[in-house]
């Protein structure tokens, strides 16, 4: 199992992809699409069109791991940003967004440090 540390960053990317897409595909886009490392042991998330289903790409250091979650009801709430092809966030976000939170409507306290 994979674990998030506190180095591991998040990449949420903001466009939609293919559901179809495995280790490979996954793998290609988070190099050329978002111009980062697959193998550097942060977090990529991807959603589909309909935001129902979402994939998860990390490297745990001897391999990679694909996790995939497909809700019966509703949407995702992913974030939007105009020009750019990811976001990042910290692992408290991820797991509400998981869970069904919008993030938007959310709010840390102002004593709250932000991430870099």
């Amino acid at each position: 199992m994979f674990g998030l540390g506190l180095a591991t960053r998040i990449y949420i990317a903001v466009e939609a992809i293919d559901m179809r897409k495995g280790f490979e595909g996954l793998h290609g886009l988070v190099r050329d699409r978002l111009g980062q490392d697959p193998l550097s042991g942060h977090l990529f998330l991807f959603t589909n069109k309909t935001k129902t289903r979402l994939k998860a790409l990390v490297w745990d250091g001897s391999g990679l791991w694909v996790c995939a979650k497909r809700l019966e009801k509703g949407r995702f709430r992913w974030p939007e940003t105009e020009g750019a092809h990811s976001v990042t966030m910290r692992a408290e976000e991820l797991a509400m967004l998981v869970n069904g939170l919008d993030l938007k409507q959310t709010k840390p306290r102002a004593w709250y440090r932000k991430s870099a």
